[in-house]
């Protein structure tokens, strides 16, 4: 079914955002022409994306179990994983993007330059895992960080850890991804009293305004001024804008970039509070 507020938020997006040379912050501008429209081709690209055209092919029917808002795309109790991978997997593009913003955050990580033994260990942290390609990407990106996804449908989680055996059985990398399942309510904060920080934080999951909110302040003590939260589908609905606006105004928040389909948002220190609509 169109979602008519969707595509109304792509128009008013459409019109305000900005491409690289409209980016007057030194920060975001290299952000954008380094990052954001980076047409490298990487490895990862080929190994993950080999991944998505299995899982478009497995005409296994699994249960469904939706602790969220629901799916964009339909909330039939079983469906074929084919059928999910075509409809509720990040497209390519999106999926890539995600990758490059996390290659890019290791820049921040010293330790990738130096001796093994002197190398900071990183916590990535997704928030919905689906089918699993985006966390292949995260891990992809940051062979080195601490992985941990977590899947509220149990049935789809499984599918996902699936391939995460065969990627790291084809791949030179380290590729271990922690997988957990169970409603982020629950999951999370206890989660999170193990975690001493958070480095990447990705929210794709619940797509409701007040979850969205409690998951972005119960992170929030372990974030700090190099971590990046992004966020999925800052669009969908009213209530996900009028969360992603809170999130925009929050203090602790120094820049933010509307990528229309993703919302990244920065702590740091010492810049000006800065909002930027970017066409991708």
């Amino acid at each position: 079914m169109l979602n008519t507020y969707l595509l109304k938020g792509w128009l008013r997006h459409f019109i305000t955002a900005k491409t690289r040379h409209g980016l007057h912050s030194p920060f975001m501008y290299r952000l954008a022409d380094e990052v954001i429209y980076d047409k490298n081709r990487y490895p990862a690209y080929d190994l993950i994306e080999k991944e998505r055209r299995r899982l478009l092919a497995d005409d296994r029917i699994i249960n469904l179990t939706d602790l969220g808002a629901g799916s964009r795309y339909g909330n039939r109790k079983q469906k074929k994983v084919s059928d999910l991978a075509a409809t509720a997997l990040k497209p390519r593009r999106l999926a890539q993007l995600i990758y490059r913003l996390a290659r890019d955050l290791r820049r921040s990580y010293p330790g990738d330059h130096a001796a093994a033994g002197d190398r900071r260990p990183a916590t990535i942290l997704e928030l919905g895992t689906c089918l699993g390609i985006t966390t292949a990407y995260l891990a992809s990106a940051f062979p080195h960080a601490r992985v941990i996804t977590i899947e509220g449908c149990e049935e789809t989680a499984a599918i996902a850890r699936e391939g995460f055996e065969r990627l790291s059985a084809v791949t030179t990398e380290k590729f271990a991804i922690e997988s957990l399942t169970g409603n982020f309510d629950e999951v999370l904060p206890q989660l999170l009293g193990t975690l001493p920080s958070l480095d990447l934080l990705f929210i794709d999951g619940n797509h409701r305004k007040a979850a969205t909110l409690n998951y972005f302040e119960w992170c929030l003590p372990a974030l700090h001024e190099n971590s990046l939260v992004i966020f999925d589908d800052i669009h969908w609905s009213k209530g996900m804008e009028e969360a992603w606006e809170l999130i925009r105004e929050h203090p602790a928040v120094s820049l933010t970039a509307d990528l229309f389909h993703i919302g990244l948002v920065f702590f740091r220190k010492g810049q000006a509070k800065e909002h930027f609509n970017i066409r991708i």
